[in-house]
């Protein structure tokens, strides 16, 4: 045998074998009670790829938690106002998807009360109601789902509050998208489909 034909699949093996392993962009929450990580998702583009581009900007990094309830959300990124989220950077078109529902752990777009049930781009939240909260379902876009830290949210709605339920101690964020492979999303118990 020619060792120039033998030493072509031998070669194609070590390429392949040596090919960086896929990663995916997960949304990273840093809070004094912990790290909070999430799948973002793809069926809702907008939302995705504006929680990416505010992360990169640090934008949330001067927020907080500014209203927790428990046995329901966890919100946080600009402060509710009477006057809704004027501050807002910009508002998405909702994208609603019928197999992305508000279960324990969704991660969704926050808005006010505007007839195009546009969301501000600044908000959001995390549904801490283990029973889920079907009422938002096709009212507010799901673009994400956490994976590991619920335990951080359970904690996080758990604190003192005042009568608007904003904490009475402060629970800033430090938001991020890092990059994680299939095999590192594996160990923490979430499963790339």
């Amino acid at each position: 045998m020619n060792k120039r034909y033998f030493l072509l699949p031998l070669l194609a093996i070590l390429l392949l074998a040596s090919k960086p392993e896929k990663t995916y962009p997960v949304g990273q929450i840093k809070t004094p009670q912990g790290e909070i990580l999430f799948w973002l998702y793809d069926e809702t583009p907008n939302h995705k790829a504006s929680f990416i581009k505010l992360a990169k900007q640090g934008y949330w990094d001067s927020y907080t938690f500014n209203r927790v309830i428990p046995n329901f959300v966890a919100q946080g990124g600009c402060p509710d106002t009477p006057e809704g989220f004027a501050g807002s950077p910009y508002l998405l078109k909702p994208e609603f998807v019928k197999s992305i529902r508000h279960v324990y752990g969704a991660v969704g777009a926050g808005r006010d009360d505007n007839p195009g049930m546009l969301s501000a781009g600044c908000q959001f939240y995390i549904v801490q109601n283990k029973q889920g909260l079907a009422r938002l379902d096709d009212k507010y876009t799901v673009y994400g789902q956490v994976f590991k830290g619920m335990d951080i949210v359970d904690a996080i709605v758990a604190v003192k509050r005042d009568s608007t339920d904003t904490p009475l101690t402060p629970i800033t964020l430090d938001v991020n998208v890092i990059q994680l492979s299939g095999s590192e999303l594996k160990k923490l118990g979430y499963f790339v489909k």
